[in-house]
């Protein structure tokens, strides 16, 4: 096998570090100056399929469903939530990276086969959390990809989005029976019980990285409306 080559390297917003991307052969990898391992790789990719496709599935017959994904990754987690929408869907996908974006656009377009290409999806660049709190009653499912998770948090501002007040900005943007999925590397029992608090029904999925093998990633999904407020 070749040995991974740093093909180009990206600033995340606000001094929050450096992204570079890697290749070799066929696959790329992501990863943040001065980090141990890759943040994302195109080969390792199960649990962001499942991310997309757990929280859209229930909207695959819902006319004019509206979702906004929070990090664009390499695209595998848009792709799957796609493939279960409807025509008329529309997809906001919120990426903070102008670079992240860049790269789907060019080499890391075919991961995911051109996601970005699809005319349901538009991209922001800038902060989720913004978009989440200037909404309400709007989207049928925000998905979260934009850390190692709420307790592994990469970039400083994302702790806001995991807070008590991210999540109730996240149930006040979601329409009625929305679904709130976000992804972690780790379990996280704070934030669980956090979301349970807001008013959500939370169901935590352990999904394997790659195609029933490898580490073990989380997935929750916090539905609105469905649990009481306390």
């Amino acid at each position: 096998m070749s040995r991974w080559e740093l093909i180009e390297t990206t600033d995340i917003p606000d001094g929050g570090g450096e992204l570079r991307l890697f290749g070799r052969d066929s696959e790329f990898a992501i990863r943040i100056a001065g980090g141990q391992g890759d943040l994302m790789n195109s080969r390792t990719h199960g649990s962001e399929d499942a991310l997309g496709q757990l929280a859209c599935e229930p909207l695959q017959d819902r006319p004019a469903a509206r979702v906004l994904i929070g990090g664009l990754g390499m695209g595998f987690t848009l792709a799957a939530a796609l493939a279960c929408l409807r025509s008329d869907a529309a997809v906001t996908v919120a990426e903070l990276v102008p670079g992240v974006v860049a790269w789907n656009r060019e080499r890391l377009g075919g991961c995911a086969d051109h996601p970005l290409q699809d005319p349901r999806v538009e991209v922001r660049i800038g902060d989720v959390g913004e978009l989440i709190r200037g909404s309400a009653d709007t989207f049928d499912a925000i998905l979260l990809d934009v850390d190692n998770g709420p307790e592994g948090l990469t970039h400083p501002e994302n702790d806001r989005l995991y807070s008590l007040e991210g999540l109730s900005a996240a149930y006040r943007a979601l329409r009625k029976d929305g679904i709130l999925a976000v992804w972690s590397v780790s379990p996280a029992k704070a934030f669980v019980k956090r979301m349970r608090s807001v008013g959500f029904a939370v169901e935590e999925l352990r999904i394997r990285a790659h195609r029933g093998k490898g580490s073990r990633h989380v997935i929750w999904l916090a539905r609105k409306g469905a649990a009481q407020r306390r």
